[in-house]
């Protein structure tokens, strides 16, 4: 993972230097989220899934570096809609150099996403070029779909939601360019031909595992150390995020808790007080929703690992596939 992720980030730092004189404000603002301690799942799956049936995973070191980029931009942009104050362990990019530099430095990460897509070339050519970058576009339209789902589900504060809601969220919002559209576009730049039947296989893992991740993900918002976790703690609850658990908790409270829970999640962020954040925490707990969460992020790593066992026998290269499965624990076990 070590090793993908540097490759990724060297491609990165090449096109921002290639774009940007070091000197510049513009660089500093573009490269401080790429530059900053992170997981880099993201392209790591694209690179080992192009591994994984007998490609040179450097062939894809582009769409990962494109993928990243445009990873980094959808950070900046969720940190100025989330208010949010901190990012892999440092101040969010709006709250170091202001609302105005931080959304351009945002579309200016977009924009230089595009640089490896049209140099993949003269790298794997113009069919797999193409279909790269119609996936990635697939992703872009079901990303942006997920964040308007679930910034409609706060403002209208919807308390009537179930699993199956959060789930569609999340295939939205997180899975697609967290997981699936990684593991597809490397395949199909691994491949001599990418089959439907692997691609279809492939997702559906990706789906089950992004789906892990994702509710993870919620848990720690709620449960880490802020130090380790790299944001701040309780981020969710403040910004009425319906994630799982509180879905889980919202099915599960009473007549008189729901009337304070909906008072609540109505209150904006910054008039929330600290005595509503620990109601809320209190009664995921009285509820076990952080269990419920947390067994349903289990389940679903489970069944992506059948997937992964049952129906990838396509991947030649079994390294790689011990990869993918030592990635499905390691994110269902993480601690940020």
């Amino acid at each position: 993972m070590t090793m993908l992720r540097r490759k990724v980030g060297e491609r990165m730092q090449f096109y921002l230097r290639k774009s940007f004189s070091p000197d510049s404000l513009a660089y500093k603002l573009l490269s401080d989220y790429p530059t900053r301690p992170a997981k880099g799942i993201r392209p790591a799956f694209c690179l080992a899934a192009a591994a994984s049936v007998g490609g040179e995973y450097s062939n894809a070191i582009n769409t990962g570096a494109a993928i990243e980029l445009l990873h980094n931009a959808f950070l900046i942009k969720d940190d100025i809609v989330d208010q949010s104050l901190y990012r892999r362990g440092d101040l969010t990019l709006n709250r170091k150099y202001g609302l105005a530099l931080a959304a351009n430095a945002g579309d200016a990460l977009k924009i230089l996403s595009m640089s490896p897509l049209i140099d993949n070339l003269g790298v794997i050519g113009v069919r797999k070029s193409l279909q790269v970058i119609l996936e990635i576009q697939n992703m872009a339209n079901k990303t942006v779909a997920g964040q308007i789902a679930e910034l409609t589900y706060v403002k209208e504060n919807r308390t009537d939601l179930n699993p199956a809601d959060y789930f569609s969220l999340c295939e939205g919002k997180t899975c697609w360019y967290t997981t699936i559209t990684p593991c597809r576009t490397g395949l199909i730049i691994g491949s001599d031909h990418a089959e439907a039947d692997q691609l279809e296989a492939f997702t559906r893992f990706a789906l089950d595992l992004g789906l892990a991740f994702q509710i993870t993900d919620d848990t720690l918002n709620l449960s880490a150390s802020e130090k380790v976790y790299g944001k701040e703690i309780n981020g969710d609850i403040l910004e009425g995020k319906r994630t799982l658990i509180l879905i889980h908790l919202l099915n599960s409270c009473t007549p008189t808790e729901m009337r304070r829970m909906r008072s609540i999640l109505r209150t904006p962020r910054e008039e929330k007080s600290g005595s509503d954040v620990t109601f809320v925490r209190e009664l995921m707990q009285k509820y076990a929703s952080f269990e419920n969460a947390r067994d349903v992020a289990a389940s679903l790593a489970q069944d992506a690992k059948r997937v992964l066992n049952d129906e990838c026998d396509w991947m030649t290269e079994r390294r790689w596939k011990r990869f993918f499965m030592d990635q499905t624990n390691y994110l269902l076990q993480r601690k940020r």
